[in-house]
C-alpha cells in the first residue's frame, strides 16, 4: 500500500477504499509540547518517577495527544489537503492501550460512508473508520472521523 496520496475531493472517495500512514516515533517533545498546548501537566503524563510507580509503570501520552497524532496521520497522507472544508467529529472514539515515549505509531483508515449533504452544493460528508497502531501491531486509537469535503463541480455528486 502506497503511504503518499493525491488530494481526493468527494467524488474521489469510495466506500471500502483503504489508505495508510507513514510511520512516525513519539518523542519527549511531543508531550511536552502538548502539555503546554492543553495545559494538561498531570504527573501521569510529565513526571517520570511519579508515572514509573502507576498502573503504566511509565509515563503515556495524553489520550487528546493520540487523538490529534491519529488526526495528524489522516491529513499528513494527502488525501484531505485542500479539500477538507471541516472536520465535523466522530461518532466514537477508543483509546484500547496506552502511547509511551519511543512508541512508533501508524493509522489504517477505511471509507465507511459518503454521502451528499442537502444543505451544501460545494461538499459531501466522508466518514474514515480509523486504527493506530504501535510498533508491536497493539492499537492504541480506534475511530470514526467525519469530514466535510470538497466536490470537485461545486455540487454534490
Amino acid at each position: 500500500m502506497a503511504y503518499s496520496y493525491e488530494p481526493h475531493y468527494f467524488e474521489d472517495f469510495e466506500e471500502g477504499q483503504e489508505f495508510e500512514s507513514v510511520g512516525r516515533t513519539v518523542t519527549e517533545a511531543d508531550f511536552v509540547m502538548h502539555s503546554a498546548l492543553s495545559g494538561d501537566w498531570t504527573e501521569l503524563h510529565t513526571n517520570k518517577h511519579y508515572a514509573e510507580d502507576g498502573p503504566f509503570e511509565g509515563r503515556i501520552a495524553h489520550g487528546p495527544m493520540t487523538f490529534v497524532q491519529a488526526t495528524g496521520f489522516v491529513y499528513r497522507t494527502g488525501i484531505v489537503e485542500r479539500t477538507a472544508f471541516a472536520f465535523l467529529g466522530m461518532n466514537y472514539m477508543d483509546l484500547p492501550n496506552p502511547v509511551y515515549i519511543g512508541d512508533t505509531l501508524s493509522l489504517e483508515m477505511e471509507v465507511t460512508e459518503k454521502k451528499d449533504v442537502s444543505s451544501r452544493d460545494d461538499a459531501g460528508l466522508v466518514v474514515l473508520d480509523t486504527v493506530m497502531t504501535n510498533q508491536d501491531d497493539t492499537v492504541v486509537f480506534e475511530g470514526d472521523m467525519k469530514f466535510l469535503i470538497k466536490t470537485t463541480s461545486g455540487e454534490s455528486a
